[in-house]
């Protein structure tokens, strides 16, 4: 099978990898602050939460801007 020349099937591909990861990533900080016994440890959970709930609000949209077509 071979993949298509489509360059939205790519960008959506690329879109939908963030997100993807982005979830990854705040499920990871949810069960590292789930498991945090200091506060050092809890307080990297809630930056890495913060910090991918922020990738996933902002990067997938400026994407999407960059890759607009004009009309």
């Amino acid at each position: 099978m071979s993949a298509p020349s489509d360059p939205a099937f790519a960008r959506w591909f690329a879109i939908a990898g963030v997100r993807l990861a982005t979830s990854f990533g705040a499920i990871l900080g949810v069960v590292l602050l789930g498991r945090a016994e200091t506060l050092p440890t809890r307080l990297l959970g809630v930056a890495i939460v913060a910090s991918a709930l922020w990738v996933m609000a902002t990067v997938p949209r400026a994407l999407a801007a960059r890759w607009r077509s004009e009309r």
